[in-house]
């Protein structure tokens, strides 16, 4: 079994593959999609994912923006990165490096999940200035309770034994193990969407970066500093999302000044693939959004 996801196999026929390249900086390769004329709009995806996760939202978004949507380090087609750059500043920096590689410079930042904390780390950091930040159920805050005393350390010690991965990517072999992961979000995604968040799974290198990533992350510091976050985010928020709990939106908005939150009926933590256009609606400029 390869490590890695494979360009020729898993990405044979990944969705909007006609927007891919593979750009190189000192840090890595990076597996990053770019379409559409207009202001930049950066696409962060969430702990696990990859550019698929943006298959039906990005096209929408190219109308008006000049989408760039990578495979964060480590993920997907994206490779393993030393250590440090799986932290929360590291990942900000490698994604700096990137949009400077590519000669872009976010207008705006839409973040899923843990995309989002990316997203605000790069503005805290004065790695980007966009006018908007947009958190799609995003992961901005530690766990509370008995999953915030647990969730880290267990992260740190899986992604520390070599043989987790490569168990996590056997057991991956079976769908069906895939799909109730992915049911226990609170979306329901289409048999496509399904398929391409397995395959990645069944590569033990992709479920590395995932581990590493979380294992990595300090949360604490993030919540510290969002006070000052700038600009203040529009937190949309899946009203059925069982991985963020929707009352954080709340604890948030008291937090950074200026936030406002929309909430989506009837969708969960992957709201942005279960409904791309009500979600396009809430990012593009009312003209388009109208048209959309």
């Amino acid at each position: 079994m390869a490590d890695r996801p494979l360009w020729r196999i898993e990405g044979r026929d990944w969705p909007n593959r006609e927007a891919s390249r593979f750009i190189e900086t000192p840090d890595l390769t990076w597996h990053v999609q770019v379409m559409g004329r207009g202001p930049v709009a950066l696409l962060l995806h969430g702990t696990g994912a990859a550019t698929h996760s943006w298959r039906g939202l990005a096209p929408l978004l190219a109308s008006h923006f000049t989408v760039v949507a990578p495979d964060l380090p480590g993920h997907g087609f994206s490779t393993m990165p030393r250590r440090h750059l799986l932290s929360l500043p590291g990942m900000a920096g490698a994604i700096a490096r990137l949009c400077a590689a590519l000669g872009v410079a976010p207008d705006i930042i839409v973040g899923h999940s843990a995309g989002a904390a990316v997203g605000a780390r790069l503005c805290l950091d004065g790695l980007a200035a966009p006018s908007r930040l947009i958190a799609l159920n995003g992961a901005l805050l530690p766990l509370s309770g008995f999953a915030g005393q647990v969730f880290s350390p267990l992260a740190r010690l899986l992604a520390g034994v070599p043989f987790v991965p490569w168990m996590a990517a056997w057991m991956a072999a079976d769908k069906s193990a895939v799909h109730r992961l992915l049911a226990d979000t609170g979306s329901t995604l289409d048999p496509q969407g399904l398929e391409f968040y397995a395959r990645l799974f069944r590569r033990p290198g992709h479920v590395a970066g995932t581990l590493g990533m979380m294992a990595a992350w300090d949360l604490p510091a993030l919540a510290r500093d969002l006070p000052r976050l700038a600009p203040a985010p529009l937190l949309v928020v899946g009203e059925r999302d069982r991985t963020i709990p929707p009352h954080s939106a709340d604890r948030l908005a008291g937090l950074i000044p200026g936030t406002s939150v929309v909430r989506l009926r009837g969708l969960g933590h992957l709201a942005h693939e279960e409904a791309p256009q009500q979600v396009a609606q809430l990012i593009l400029p009312p003209a388009q959004a109208a048209a959309a």
